[in-house]
């Protein structure tokens, strides 16, 4: 096995949560007058930072995008997670399995904020396999697509980005990865919308494997 440590996604990747947070963001959008499809809401905003899209929401809305309503939309947002998050399928049999090859040399590097992330985990009962190795993009001088994120994480489990492996489910993350140095995987669930479309954009972005669920990868790990 040539991975020397494992660094996570969380969005998409550990939980289910994707569906929850763009369907909060795409109402509050059609609040402030922007009339996007939920689909061209997940198209403009997946695997990335709604703070960081700033100039276009402005754009459509004509109105400031204020602290107050990113406030407003975190906390939205994490009622809906408390309330309706469950974890990726098959994510906690994976996790047992790889933890007793991999100990602490596994993170969790989020493009999203830290108490989002921390919330999740917990929620799911995933929080114990990353204490104190959970990183967030928020908390960087550059967010994904920029690898910082990732870099901050190989550079704690004093790992080189070459013998990491990132698991991620996004072009943007995928970008980030592989700037990073290291290798990327990309999980895309069964069934997604626009599959063969997604399955073009992550191998785009610099995926090396695409695998549909996680209970095949610690065996994928193993023989790689």
């Amino acid at each position: 096995m040539r991975f020397q440590a494992l660094l996570f996604d969380c969005d998409g990747v550990l939980v289910d949560s994707e569906p929850i947070t763009h369907g909060v963001l795409h109402a509050m959008l059609h609040e402030q007058g922007w009339r996007l499809t939920l689909q061209e809401c997940v198209h403009h905003f997946m695997g990335r930072a709604v703070k960081d899209q700033r100039a276009m929401i402005e754009h459509h809305t004509q109105q400031p995008l204020t602290e107050a309503w990113l406030t407003a939309f975190r906390e939205r947002r994490n009622q809906a997670l408390e309330e309706r998050l469950l974890a990726v399928p098959h994510i906690h049999a994976a996790m047992a399995a790889l933890q007793p090859v991999f100990a602490d040399r596994m993170a969790c590097a989020s493009g999203a904020d830290r108490f989002k992330v921390e919330l999740q985990l917990k929620k799911v009962a995933l929080h114990g396999y990353f204490a104190g190795r959970i990183f967030s993009g928020h908390e960087m001088p550059r967010t994904k697509p920029a690898p910082d994120v990732y870099l901050a994480a190989a550079e704690h489990l004093a790992v080189p980005p070459a013998d990491c492996l990132v698991i991620e489910d996004t072009p943007t993350g995928v970008t980030a990865g592989v700037a990073a140095g290291a290798e990327v995987w990309a999980y895309v669930a069964p069934g997604a919308q626009d599959m063969a479309h997604t399955i073009e954009a992550l191998r785009q972005a610099g995926a090396k494997r695409i695998f549909h669920s996680m209970a095949e990868l610690p065996g994928l790990i193993q023989a790689a």
